[in-house]
């Protein structure tokens, strides 16, 4: 498993993809967080929090995850290196790990600059340092479970196709339908509103952003990660066979 995460890191920063995703992630929440005037500008939003981060992060994930992943079997299937792959003395488990912490990996690299936000919302707090620690390193931990489960999903439908722009579509609408199609569905549905919602990424990813970390949360999303590898995995089995 080392040798193929280690292999996927090094295809992600040997060509501009590693360093391009990192870039556009932070540009986009800089100019979003710093830059453009509306909602989720921090400087005008009046409250030292870091929610608006929170609140566009997982939206913008949702494409840039699945870019990532899309070439993580597709690539193989395409190039026609994925029997060789699978040949090697390594547990189709194995491969498959190696390739989601690959790419979650790279995901995680691009967050760490953001810390820098929570500095300057602190300093610019009035008093200096009121911001509610609680609540923001709770939003991290739940960024780190949600990068884990479109990272997961991500991995599963490049195994679908040798198309990556079919990859990647197949995992947008996937991530974004565990996310938001819940909700949506819940205001239809006003009597089982809280239970369909439930099933929802947003519904738990807002949870842990209130700084209080639930096991019912964290449940769902290493349910959500698992379910998905182990798709990955059978579907890989089937090729394989």
């Amino acid at each position: 498993m080392k040798a193929i995460l280690l292999r996927e890191i090094k295809s992600f920063f040997g060509s501009p993809i590693g360093y391009l995703v990192i870039a556009i992630f932070l540009l986009l929440n800089g100019l979003f967080l710093w830059v453009f005037e509306g909602d989720y500008n921090i400087l005008n939003s009046g409250f030292a929090d870091m929610s608006p981060f929170f609140t566009i992060a997982p939206w913008i994930l949702i494409f840039l995850i699945p870019a990532v992943t899309m070439r993580s079997f597709s690539d193989e299937k395409k190039q026609g290196t994925l029997e060789l792959l699978l040949t090697k003395p390594l547990s189709l488990w194995q491969i498959v790990n190696g390739k989601f912490l690959g790419a979650m990996l790279l995901i995680v690299i691009a967050i760490i600059p953001t810390l820098i936000y929570m500095y300057a919302i602190s300093t610019l707090g009035m008093p200096e340092g009121n911001i509610d620690l609680g609540s923001t390193m709770g939003s991290y931990f739940g960024l780190l479970f949600l990068i884990a489960s479109y990272s997961a999903i991500g991995i599963f439908t490049s195994t679908l196709s040798e198309n990556q722009i079919v990859a990647f579509i197949l995992s947008v609408f996937l991530c974004f339908f565990f996310y938001f199609a819940f909700d949506g569905l819940a205001t239809y549905l006003p009597n089982a509103e809280n239970l369909i919602s439930s099933f929802g990424m947003d519904n738990h990813f807002k949870s842990m952003s209130r700084g209080v970390i639930d096991t019912r949360d964290v449940l769902y999303f290493v349910s959500i990660t698992i379910a998905f590898l182990s798709l990955t995995v059978f579907k890989l089995k089937s090729l394989k066979n």
